[in-house]
């Protein structure tokens, strides 16, 4: 399954950035992901900070523009391919796109999860940093989802 991942797709505020700032963790893995992944974030941006927050790295960044963010999160993974999508986040506006993707992660962090996108995932994290490990360390994926 993770042989075909290609992108990761990663909720902004709650899930990488605590009240619009990026979180010193995910400022040292996103580099490291990049050399394999392409790397995608999706936000309403409500502190206006995404892009300053993230300028220096590489990787796609989605702002929202409609009233209906869950339907939009879930329609920028569909057009990635879902087959090759991982999803990340942790609200409630993340539910289809964690539901959709190859693999769904929420995180219970600092803001707390959804528990609609709970029940959405495929897999559950404590923290931003043990979620994005995983595709740096993907025997850790494959034993959490082995059947």
């Amino acid at each position: 399954m993770q042989e075909n991942i290609k992108h990761i797709v990663l909720d902004y505020n709650g899930t990488i950035a605590k009240d619009g700032v990026l979180k010193d963790e995910v400022k040292k893995l996103l580099p490291l992901l990049a050399q394999t992944y392409t790397l995608h974030v999706i936000t309403a941006d409500t502190f206006g900070s995404v892009q300053k927050e993230l300028k220096e790295y590489a990787l796609h960044v989605k702002v929202l523009e409609s009233h209906n963010h869950t339907m939009e999160k879930e329609a920028y993974i569909s057009a990635l391919h879902v087959t090759e999508c991982v999803a990340i986040g942790n609200g409630n506006n993340d539910m289809k796109m964690l539901q959709k993707a190859t693999i769904g992660i929420c995180i219970l962090g600092d803001e707390g999860c959804s528990t609609k996108s709970l029940l959405a995932s495929d897999i559950v994290c404590k923290s931003i940093t043990e979620a994005l490990e995983l595709f740096l360390y993907p025997k850790r994926l494959t034993a959490t989802l082995r059947v």
